[in-house]
């Protein structure tokens, strides 16, 4: 039996989630074209007749300007320290001296490391191989896996070498389990992420969905969504003109919890303000965020 994490680490918008979502399988990450979408590390798990693999997506690597913004990337560190196998991404648009300090902490790292080279459908092969060689100056030790994950392009070939790393272990979780979070994680995390799509500058980031009821039946899951704001202005803009902005947030969520969970869903979309909640630790700490 192979068990092991395998962690996926890189700077905000390279593609991580989507990456996560292909290995999986699922949906697991909230995918957008805003940056920080991905808020807690969630591990989405892979079982064979004979491996498991734990897939860890991470918050993406930025210096952070608030409390929750401490709190994410801590999340996004701690995948260096517990990695069977880590996987850093960044893509063809990125500059390689963006983030040097995290640079420096991923070449001290003593696992195997595979670095993605993502989006290589936005270039050509010329700049592909040139990236390539200008990444195996940094990380002389690592593999190096030029991939589209919104293609599909060569994730085949990744998951072969990351079964072959994959040290022998039994499983760290049951054989049938997805992933480590509960399902009221994932409504939290369409609502955000239908919020993320329909509300520009602020408003995205300074919303956090709070799941208050959760009931199942046969037929329905009915639940009750509390969305947390900073500020009465922002609650205001969330709502919209006689609730229409919220409105069509809960019927794009609606249709999305129906597909991810196989089921039909009733929702219910409420707004409080929680003031100034991203930089108070006894919110965050509610909210699920380790500070």
């Amino acid at each position: 039996m192979k068990s092991g994490f395998v962690n996926i680490i890189g700077n905000p918008n390279v593609g991580k989630s989507t990456l996560m979502n292909v290995m999986v399988g699922e949906r697991l990450s909230v995918i957008t074209a805003k940056s920080q979408t991905t808020r807690h590390r969630i591990f989405g798990i892979v079982n064979g007749d004979d491996y498991q693999i734990v897939y860890s997506d991470t918050p993406g690597l930025i210096k952070p300007a608030y409390k929750l913004q401490e709190a994410m990337v801590k999340a996004a560190r701690s995948a260096l320290s517990d990695a069977d196998i880590l996987l850093y991404i960044t893509d063809m648009m990125e500059t390689i001296d963006k983030n040097q300090d995290i640079l420096d902490l991923v070449q001290k790292s003593k696992v195997p490391l595979i670095l993605i080279i993502n989006k290589i459908d936005l270039s050509n092969q010329q700049e592909v191989e040139n990236a390539v060689i200008r990444w195996q100056e940094i990380f002389p030790k690592a593999e190096i896996f030029p991939c589209s994950a919104l293609f599909k392009f060569n994730t085949d070939n990744l998951f072969k070498r990351i079964l072959e790393l994959l040290p022998e272990s039994p499983p760290y979780f049951d054989t049938d389990a997805l992933t480590d979070r509960p399902e009221r994680f994932f409504v939290t995390e369409i609502v955000r992420g239908a919020i993320l799509e329909n509300y520009q500058k602020e408003i995205p980031y300074s919303v956090e969905p709070v799941v208050e009821e959760f009931k199942e039946s046969d037929d329905i899951i009915r639940i009750r969504v509390v969305i947390y704001v900073e500020r009465d202005s922002q609650k205001g803009i969330l709502i919209g003109h006689q609730g229409s902005s919220l409105k069509l947030v809960g019927t794009q969520a609606r249709k999305d919890l129906e597909t991810f969970f196989g089921k039909k869903i009733f929702i219910e979309l409420f707004v409080k303000v929680a003031k100034d909640w991203r930089n108070r630790p006894d919110l965050l700490k509610s909210f699920g965020y380790e500070i």
